[in-house]
């Protein structure tokens, strides 16, 4: 089942009056597979933090930041695919994803991410190379802008705070 949670300032118009500047900078996070178990599967690597408070935490940080920052969790790789696909005709700036275990195996959410062409930070809770082997390839590492793992949920306010700086860099390189 899908899960949004949308930001009180996520409304269109807002969005849309200042496209461009920072502060109509629209951030979606992305979270995959087994994410809505945060807090209860394996605490010893993922912690104890709730995919709610995360999601909280991302909109609070987002409004401090002047960002607009929309969740979305889904088990299945067909509905991420369909958000990422989405996000293309509503002005979203970046996607912060977080695509669990899927990371290591879709080819569709790569593919998805290339297709819509909306700048990408990967997140992940745990440092993949600390763990199992296969953990350590990543789908979408090589067009990811930035990668932030290893540092539990903070990786995901590291990630929301870098969005300015990547988006920079990505304008420069279009010009």
């Amino acid at each position: 089942m899908a899960k949004r949670a949308d930001s009180a300032a996520a409304g269109a118009a807002g969005r849309s009056a200042e496209r461009g500047t920072d502060a109509a900078l629209h951030v979606l996070a992305i979270h995959g597979a087994n994410l809505n178990l945060l807090g209860e599967r394996e605490p010893e690597i993922y912690g104890r933090t709730r995919l709610a408070d995360i999601d909280r935490g991302l909109i609070e940080l987002g409004r401090e930041l002047g960002m607009t920052v929309e969740t979305f969790q889904s088990n299945s790789e067909s509905a991420i695919v369909e958000r990422i696909h989405e996000a293309r005709g509503q002005q979203v700036d970046i996607i912060l994803i977080n695509p669990g275990s899927y990371t290591h195996t879709s080819v569709a959410i790569r593919d998805a991410l290339l297709a819509v062409r909306i700048p990408v930070i990967e997140i992940h809770l745990s440092n993949v190379y600390r763990r199992e082997p296969f953990r350590h390839h990543s789908t979408i590492a090589d067009i990811a802008a930035g990668r932030v793992m290893g540092f539990g949920v903070d990786s995901y306010s590291m990630a929301l705070r870098a969005v300015r700086g990547v988006l920079k860099a990505a304008r420069s390189d279009r010009h």
